[in-house]
Parts: C-alpha cells; structure tokens; sequence
C-alpha cells in the first residue's frame, strides 16, 4: 500500500522561498511551488525508456486528496501498458468531456438516481465502500477507459485484506456502475462481467443452529434451567418460539404486543429487514403468539412494563437489550458459537416445522418474513398465511415442550446426560419465574 509523505496542513504551508522547489507525496506525485506563490500538481514517471512529466492542476482547485486519485489512475493506466499522457491528449482531441464521464461522477450519478429505493444503511454501505475502495484509483479514470485487468487490479487491493464477501460486494456495485454507463451512453460494455472467477470465492457459513430434535431439545431444558436474569431468560425463549430476527426479538416494544385480544406481535414495517420504499410504505410484520410466548410474556410485564422496551438494556439508559446478550448466555449453557447462535433459533424452526411437524414451506417463510421468490413473487402473491401460522406458532410451541420434556434432560454444557425425569418446557419456566425477584439485575 502506497504511503504518503504530504498532508494538508503541509500542502498549504509549503512557500516557495523555503526549502526545496517541490515536495514530493511519493511515487512520482509532488506539488511544484512558483515564485509567485501558485502550486501546481505533477507526476512524474518513466514509459518506453522515457522520463515524462504530467500535471493535474493547481493547488487549491485540486485538492491533496484529487491529485492523489488522478494520480493513482494514471499509475493504473501505466500498469496496463498505456501511457496516461498519450490517453489524455486522445480524450481531448475526441472532445470528451472528462468530469461527466468519470467513473466517480457516473457513480454518483446513478447512487442519486438509485438512493430513493434503497435502504439507509445499504445506501450508506455502497457509497461508502466506493469512496473507499475504489475512488481513489479508479474513480478519475473516464468509464469507457477502464478495462477488466484495471478493475481487477483494485479489487485484488480489497482481497488483501482478507475480506471476500466485500470484495464481491464492491464487485457488484462496480457492475451496477457500468450498466448504467452503458445505458446512458458513457461506455460500451460492462467490464466487471468479465472477472467471473477471478476473485477468490466467498467461503459461505451458515449461523450455527441446532436442527436434530433431540439436541434441540436438550438446548430447550437448558434455557429453562438459565440462571442469568429473568429477561435475558426470557429473551432465549421467545427467540425459540416466534421464528423471528434477533434485532427484532431483542427491540420489542410493549406498545407492539397484543396479549389480551388477537395474541399478536406486531412489527413496524420500518424495523423489518425491507427496502426503504417497503420500509415506509410496507405492512407491518404480524407474529401469531402461542400460549405460552403468552404467558412468558405476561410474566415478564411486572418487571419491565412500565418501560418501553419488553427486553431493555441491563445497563439501563433506555435503550433495548444488546444485540450480543442472548449470544453471551448460549455461551454461558455451553453452546459455543459453532454449535447454535442467536440467529440460529430461525434455522432450527424452519428446518424442524417442515420435516417433523409437515407445515407447508410458505407458511414457514411467511412466519420468516422471507420475501417472496421470483421477480413477480411479491407483486402477485401476497398471502400472509396469518391462519395458518397461527396454527403454525401453536403447534410449534406444543412441539417445543415435548421436546423439552422427553428423558434426557441437559447437563447445561450443550450436551445429552444419561437418561433421567425432566420437565416440560412450559412448567419449568413458570416455576423459575415465580421465584424470581421482580427487578432487573
């Protein structure tokens, strides 16, 4: 990675009449000073035996971290073979206008056109690895201009670091850059095409969730058996009961409960895992709650109802559980995070309902909050299945407590003891509850 010798305050205290003429950022990139106080931007390099010189503008109009970007795109073109002088004189005999053309300038153009549909936090995610990742060398360079091997290249200096999933992620994003290039007449062809199994492969890891019915059973009785806080306890249970998202589990609000009428869990469209245009205009998330998520609930309601969060912080400060509590306490009942997570509550209930209790797999994925498969899925089949899951939620809770009541009780290390008396799920958490202190630890 090239290291810099400039910095701002440098750049803009560097005076002609002290020291050197020029100061050099490294590489062949200085900042040359005038007598009359001006500085101007030039790269000097070697192509075909020759020393050339290339300039960038003039300081303040091109900044530190601009001169940087054109020159690390014309290093990119010298890695190529091109000389990066003969390319702008071609550029500028075609007539091309450079600004409008670049690859960062038709990125942003199409993140301005795109932002609106996006999520926040995808929005945020894509243009920010952009700037990071990939601006900085490629982002001056005119689109129609960058080949496979000069994105490639960029994308080898993300790989390095070890982070696959982001690598193929900026990948895409680049894609989606040259497509709308190509649309709206910038280049030709989308180069980014053509790194298919160039990169190295994303080593796909599925959370760690328990899906045999005798383990999941053992995991079950050990959650009953937690001697943590009543809310974290609480917390582990309705995660196994109601399919749902642990950032959804751990945010519930008591103002989003109905436990008196309909025994319903309603989720605000703009906590769901949704575009932002589902986010803000999308139904709201319906749970069907079993009897016993019921009752687990209500026995929570003395201690934390008069908040507005039914799992809030044990640090206090109004704010909902942490996102890590629940994976702190299936590492306390000696599940390590390779053998069950959090998240993994959600495999284990889509796997077991299917194959043990036979529910139909869009019931299943409509309990998930999965949208819908296919490019018209969603448009044309909006079945919530509410009915049906409410069945679903029952017959689930039901399948939970004789799993936790068979004969092999756990030892609460994650294992299976020999063969003894145990009780059923829900009996064991009303009798833990009752001699429980109501107050939060």
């Amino acid at each position: 990675m090239a290291t810099h010798k400039l910095t701002e305050i440098a750049v803009k205290n560097a005076v002609f009449a002290k020291g050197p003429k020029k100061r050099s950022d490294g590489h062949g990139l200085f900042l040359r000073l005038h007598e009359n106080g001006s500085k101007y931007w030039q790269f000097k390099y070697d192509f075909g035996g020759s020393e050339k010189l290339l300039s960038f503008g003039v300081w303040p109009d091109v900044s530190l971290k601009e001169a940087r970007a054109k020159h690390q795109a014309a290093r990119q073109l010298l890695a190529t073979g091109v000389d990066p002088s003969a390319s702008r004189k071609a550029m500028k005999a075609s007539g091309r206008v450079i600004e409008g053309d670049s690859f960062e300038a038709v990125a942003r153009e199409f993140f301005d056109i795109r932002r609106a549909e996006w999520s926040g936090p995808h929005a945020t995610r894509w243009i920010e690895r952009l700037q990071k990742d990939v601006f900085p060398w490629l982002g001056a360079q005119p689109l129609a201009d960058i080949t496979a091997p000069m994105l490639l290249q960029t994308l080898r200096r993300v790989e390095a670091r070890g982070v696959r999933e982001t690598v193929h992620s900026i990948g895409e994003s680049c894609g989606q850059v040259f497509r709308y290039g190509v649309a709206t007449g910038r280049c030709e062809r989308n180069p980014a095409a053509d790194l298919r199994g160039a990169l190295r492969p994303v080593l796909v890891k599925h959370m760690a969730a328990i899906v045999e019915p005798a383990e999941f059973g053992a995991l079950l009785r050990a959650i009953a058996e937690y001697q943590g806080s009543m809310v974290t306890r609480t917390a582990l249970q309705i995660s196994a009961l109601t399919f749902q998202r642990p950032g959804n589990v751990r945010a519930i609000q008591w103002v989003h409960l109905d436990l008196d009428g309909e025994a319903m869990w309603s989720i605000p469209a703009a906590e769901m895992k949704r575009s932002r245009y589902d986010k803000e205009n999308g139904r709201p998330h319906l749970v069907p709650l079993a009897n016993q998520v019921v009752e687990s609930l209500r026995d929570l309601q003395p201690l934390t109802g008069n908040g507005k969060y039914v799992f809030p912080s044990l640090q206090g400060q109004g704010r909902c559980m942490s996102e890590n509590t629940v994976n702190v306490a299936l590492r306390r009942l000696g599940f390590d995070k390779d053998v069950h997570s959090a998240h993994g509550f959600r495999a284990s209930a889509r796997t077991l309902s299917v194959e043990r209790l036979n529910v139909p797999p869009d019931v299943v994925e409509a309990q998930l909050a999965h949208m819908k498969s296919g490019p018209l899925g969603s448009a044309y089949d909006r079945a919530e299945f509410v009915q049906q899951r409410r069945d679903l939620m029952q017959k689930w809770a039901d399948y939970c407590d004789a799993l936790c009541d068979c004969s092999k009780p756990s030892n609460l290390k994650g294992q299976v003891r020999a063969p003894g008396r145990a009780s059923a799920l829900r009996p064991a958490w009303r009798q833990s509850q009752e001699t429980r202190p109501r107050r939060v630890p």
